[in-house]
């Protein structure tokens, strides 16, 4: 095992990146659900196999077009923020995004901002 944590969404895999960088490389990693934000950092870190219990649709379009593959238990139209009542902040952001380093520029720097990687 390469990296283990207990963090909420992207952030202890923004953590992994940072401290493993290319030993990522060909991996397999496990996350509760795997948006499109968690997508393209698995693209940008070359993740390649990738196992979650809830997976989006966006997600599953970057795996599929990446050639990552997934295992899932349910696939939903958006991943939700920590209440459940919106959809998840890295989400909205990624859904403008394709590239793999701006995905994770922009998600380091959103997290940062929130205070997410403490």
């Amino acid at each position: 095992m390469v990296f283990q944590t207990d963090a909420h969404r992207i952030s202890g895999f923004l953590r992994a990146i940072e401290q493993n960088g290319m030993e990522l490389q060909g991996a397999s990693m496990a996350n509760r659900a795997a948006g499109k934000a968690l997508a393209l950092l698995c693209v940008y870190s070359v993740i390649k196999q990738v196992y979650a219990e809830v997976v989006s649709r966006k997600a599953q379009v970057v795996f599929e077009k990446n050639g990552i593959g997934f295992e899932w238990k349910e696939i939903v139209h958006n991943i939700l923020d920590l209440n459940k009542v919106g959809v998840c902040p890295c989400e909205k952001i990624a859904a403008d995004i394709s590239d793999p380093k701006e995905s994770y520029v922009t998600s380091k720097a959103v997290l940062e901002k929130m205070k997410w990687c403490r």
